[in-house]
């Protein structure tokens, strides 16, 4: 899908200028051209039109591609790849991943391509970020940044509600699903640590001035962004630990709970095992009350009965005092 934007001129406030992004059709100076899951003709499109080389379109196609950023001497232009995070439903299960967002600046215009469509845009789009002007290439750049972070902080504090839900749960009754569902958190986690840990290479390099020309303006907004992303790169790490650390508590009370059922059934073995063992040596040579000379000498039957009941009895203290039931 390509889209293009445009900033236009609303209104005059207090001696500034109050732009609009609105959609235009045509590609011309000064516009953002969003580029999202695009087939080849639009591909082949802004590379012939703008003249950007062609990996610069292709590299944030794939979905393994790495931040970084890069430098074509040939036309100046600027490529700026981050991970983005995105939620996704997935058999009743939210999931939590990260995908490759380019950020190519040229001359007059910026270009912005994804694999997928990036609902962090939307708010660039919809006119919901405050003093947005496309002309300003480098501080748009940032702005997207920014918003980047923002998104990242939102998602980690609804993982955060979502592992309070489940140790909740968890603590009433364990099942499956439960653990199932610390495991995609855990995944989801380490997605985000391992994503904003490369983002914030890239904005360290960004916070150089080498690779984009900074303003003052940009230098303090890039400092909020690059305290943004390391709070998220924190959190992330917390939030993992404690996931990781509920993981293993549950995992050594499920073991607990099964050595305890373990126990019980051998002590009721041992219990129930003397009794037998006893009946075995005399049983065959004991009368039964059902015979016809048990009446005659009951004795044996009511030693052998008495004696069983007394070897429970005994074992039955043994282990208790032993705490083994």
């Amino acid at each position: 899908m390509l889209e293009i934007y445009s900033s236009v001129e609303t209104k005059q406030k207090a001696n500034r200028s109050i732009y609009r992004t609105e959609k235009i059709d045509r590609i011309g100076d000064d516009c953002w051209i969003n580029l999202y899951s695009p087939t080849e003709p639009e591909i082949s499109r802004i590379e012939n039109e703008l003249n950007i080389p062609q990996e610069f379109l292709r590299y944030p196609l794939d979905e393994e591609e790495r931040p970084r950023i890069d430098f074509d001497d040939d036309t100046g232009d600027v490529l700026v790849i981050i991970d983005v995070p995105y939620s996704k439903r997935d058999n009743n299960m939210i999931r939590y991943e990260t995908a490759p967002l380019g950020i190519i600046i040229t001359d007059k215009q910026i270009v912005t391509v994804s694999l997928r469509q990036t609902p962090i845009l939307d708010q660039f789009i919809d006119n919901r970020v405050k003093d947005l002007f496309i002309l300003f290439r480098t501080r748009f750049t940032i702005q997207i940044l920014y918003a980047v972070a923002k998104e990242y902080l939102r998602l980690l504090r609804f993982i955060d509600k979502t592992i309070d839900i489940n140790e909740v749960s968890i603590s009433e009754t364990i099942s499956n699903k439960d653990l199932y569902n610390l495991l995609e958190l855990s995944k989801s986690l380490v997605y985000f640590s391992s994503s904003l840990k490369s983002d914030e290479a890239v904005l360290e390099k960004l916070m150089r001035g080498r690779t984009v020309k900074l303003y003052d303006d940009d230098e303090d907004l890039l400092e909020d962004v690059v305290i943004e992303f390391k709070q998220a790169h924190e959190m992330a790490e917390i939030y993992s630990n404690i996931v990781s650390t509920t993981s293993d508590a549950y995992a050594s009370i499920i073991n607990n709970n099964m050595n305890v059922v373990m126990k019980v059934l051998a002590a009721a073995t041992i219990c129930l095992t003397l009794p037998d063992l006893i009946g075995s040596f005399f049983g065959q040579n004991c009368p039964m009350p059902w015979d016809e000379n048990f009446a005659e000498n009951p004795v044996p039957f009511l030693f052998l009965l008495g004696f069983a009941l007394f070897s429970l009895i005994v074992s039955f203290i043994v282990m208790r005092k032993k705490k083994i039931i």
